[in-house]
């Protein structure tokens, strides 16, 4: 089974994300990606936050866990450490990577605008939207996506 690891990094009640057009398709993500051999979700996430953000994060804690597809991604609460935000070297930043995955480009978006976007996981973007005026959720959610 594959692992998928992501980080929410709020900062001036914006989140980080990834705005992606692939295969005719235009929508948002949070930063992340697959978890490697000897990795545990939390080291992936930090890893692939640098690799596409350029940022440095310290993981704070889990926030939801998300079935799609049979397999699991896990969503991590962050904090920025460090790094210059948009200077993310991954191979979906340096060319390296085949146009069939389409485009990436790393961006602030105010967390208030989340309902109005394409935001994916919406169960995760749903969660980060009452965390503005709530605050961040004690409990790990487990949620179930559909198909899209």
């Amino acid at each position: 089974m594959r692992i998928r690891a992501a980080a929410l990094i709020v900062q001036n009640d914006a989140i980080a994300v990834i705005e992606r057009h692939r295969a005719g398709k235009h929508y948002f993500t949070f930063p992340g990606g697959g978890v490697e051999p000897g990795e545990t979700p939390e080291q992936a996430a930090v890893r692939e936050v640098l690799e596409e953000l350029g940022l440095h994060i310290q993981v704070v804690r889990r926030v939801a866990e998300v079935w799609f597809r049979g397999e699991r991604q896990d969503h991590f609460l962050a904090e920025a450490t460090g790094g210059t935000f948009g200077t993310g070297k991954g191979e979906e930043f340096n060319g390296a990577h085949r146009p069939l995955h389409g485009t990436y480009r790393p961006l602030w978006m105010p967390v208030a605008e989340l309902p109005g976007k394409l935001v994916l996981p919406a169960g995760v973007a749903a969660i980060a939207v009452k965390a503005l005026t709530d605050g961040w959720p004690e409990e790990v959610a487990i949620l179930h996506e559909p198909q899209r």
